[in-house]
């Protein structure tokens, strides 16, 4: 989508139009006319210019890329090349009125149709059935079938033969943004090109040349934030600065676009960024206000210190990175590089973690100031934490002694509260095994203690599959209902001796135990349902309300009054 850097007065001039006072887009405007005007994808144009040169043209081709990057216009373009009056080509010096009817898709032998409306195996019917029909004016009869991911399976596998072996006269051009929803067996049928995402740099060289081309002044920043927001997309760029353009009536300056999309100032960004690495609290909260208050909103700005934090991640890895990117400003690439050899990759890594998952949060709240704030304490908290690497060194260095180190509370930093706890635990030790000795009496104090663990399926196998028969000091003797998994015994050996840090005998017997925990409770309440249903309060009340039913009997404690305590 749009002119490059040949901008020719033919290919961009103000076409005149049926309605001279409607206006334009400027996304419309400056459609390519020819292959020279498209930018960024070189590897495709090479690939077709060479094809056609040598006649290997196919009868089918599959373009796919993100929207707003110039699918529908190549394949205008291809269209427009297959009927070139003279011979096939992809050089077009001359836009006769067969080919404006085709960019303009009016032309009677180039059909055009949107498979998001046109899903069914009907529409299908109606192109197989015209196909046989030689092209009135053109060359080839081109059907160009845009979104084709959004076709019905019925839909593709009528298309398959006609697609495989077509009339001579014909070409099939397929645009897509979900080019994983298109069957395989399509995609066997087609030429595929891929056409790539633009970087920031070229989208930003690209709207300062229409900007010149519309008389408009505009600020290197303002198209560099417009180039950023764009994410690639050509036609969302130009969206934006047509709208750009409108705020500012005819100038487009890097406060206006700011906004206009609702940014903050790169400089504020960097602060932030220095308060939150710096454990900063005051600091960053009083920057999040004056942001906020400046019109900013809470996820945006998380999304631009997020930005800024993979800004500085790639210095640190690639420090030429300063030099060769221009859309960065001059205080991001010095300030970023400082920060780059202050930072460890640990910390910024961390810190990115936690802002992909700020960033979601924030984005779900009804609150997304208080959110992004949540967010930031976090990050503040954490920039003191020692990495892994530092936690392993300090406790590896640290020499050991038969007894286990005493935790002892402190709270200086947290950096020395975490330093304690890795020196109280050592390496080899797992949290299981840290829990104190415990003794069990009875197996509901077993079915207990894995309630307290939150194994839940651990404490159903338990409840519902084991018939206990004895429980002493080291020792389980249990009895399993038909059907059990037999591994039950095993893994409840394992997992006492993880919660007493002691060996424990799990003996399976035959036969015998009392009843399953589940089905003891099943039966209690079976039996309470039937007492209270003798009740004669309740019979009244069954009696008084026809249809009624008792679902459920919970016994409440009865309340008594204690006596007061007397003073000492």
């Amino acid at each position: 989508m749009g002119c490059s850097s040949s901008l020719s007065p033919l290919t961009c001039a103000n076409m005149s139009d049926s309605q001279p006072t409607a206006y334009r887009v400027l996304a419309r405007k400056y459609r390519p006319k020819n292959f020279a005007d498209l930018i960024g994808q070189e590897a495709m144009v090479r690939t077709l210019t060479n094809a056609f040169t040598s006649g290997r043209i196919a009868q089918a081709y599959m373009l796919t890329g993100v929207r707003g990057i110039g699918k529908t216009t190549t394949a205008r373009l291809i269209a427009r090349a297959l009927n070139y009056p003279s011979d096939p080509s992809m050089e077009m010096p001359e836009m006769t009125p067969q080919c404006e009817a085709i960019l303009e898709s009016r032309h009677m032998d180039v059909i055009e149709m949107d498979a998001a409306s046109n899903t069914g195996v009907d529409n299908m019917r109606e192109i197989i059935d015209s196909v046989r029909y030689a092209p009135v004016q053109a060359r080839y009869k081109v059907y160009i079938i845009d979104e084709v991911h959004m076709l019905s399976k019925s839909a593709f596998n009528a298309l398959l033969k006609t697609l495989e072996e077509p009339p001579p006269h014909v070409k099939f051009i397929f645009a897509t943004t979900e080019i994983r929803k298109v069957p395989v067996t399509i995609l066997s049928r087609c030429q595929r090109f891929d056409l790539r995402r633009l970087d920031a740099a070229l989208l930003m060289q690209h709207y300062g040349k229409i900007s010149k081309l519309e008389n408009v002044e505009a600020e290197d920043e303002a198209l560099r934030m417009i180039a950023r927001a764009a994410e690639g997309s050509v036609r969302d760029g130009l969206s934006l600065l047509d709208q750009a353009i409108a705020y500012g009536d005819g100038n487009v300056k890097s406060a206006d676009v700011m906004s206009m999309l609702g940014l903050i100032d790169r400089g504020q960004v960097i602060g932030l960024f220095d308060a939150v690495m710096a454990g900063d609290a005051p600091r960053m909260l009083g920057e999040m206000a004056r942001q906020y208050d400046a019109g900013g909103d809470p996820e945006t700005i998380l999304t631009d210190l997020a930005d800024f934090t993979h800004w500085v991640t790639r210095l640190k890895l690639v420090p030429e990175s300063a030099a060769i990117d221009p859309t960065r400003t001059e205080d991001e690439k010095t300030r970023g590089a400082d920060f780059s050899k202050r930072l460890g990759m640990v910390h910024l890594t961390r810190a990115w973690q936690m802002l992909l998952k700020g960033l979601s949060e924030t984005a779900v709240s009804n609150q997304p100031l208080k959110a992004a704030e949540m967010v930031l304490i976090r990050l503040a908290h954490a920039a003191n934490f020692p990495s892994g690497e530092e936690l392993l060194k300090s406790v590896q260095e640290k020499p050991r002694s038969s007894a286990p180190i005493p935790f002892q509370p402190q709270a200086p930093t947290p950096q020395a509260e975490v330093r304690s706890i890795a020196q109280a635990v050592p390496v080899s030790a797992s949290v299981e095994n840290a829990a104190p000795p415990r003794a069990f009496n009875t197996f509901a104090d077993i079915i207990a203690m894995a309630q307290e663990r939150r194994d839940i399926k651990f404490k159903t196998d338990l409840e519902t599959y084991v018939r206990p028969i004895a429980v002493s000091e080291g020792k389980v003797e249990i009895a399993l209902v038909e059907g059990a998994n037999p591994s039950i015994a095993n893994e409840l050996s394992r997992k006492l001796e993880a919660w007493t840090s002691r060996r424990w005998m799990v003996m399976v017997a035959k036969s015998g135990g009392a009843a399953p925990a589940a089905q003891i409770k099943k039966e209690a309440k079976v039996s309470a349902l039937n007492s209270a249903l003798q009740h004669p309060d309740v019979q009244a009340i069954l009696k008084r309300f026809p249809g009624a039913e008792i679902l459920n009997v919970i016994e409440t404690p009865i309340l008594t009054e204690e006596p007061d305590e007397e003073p000492s």
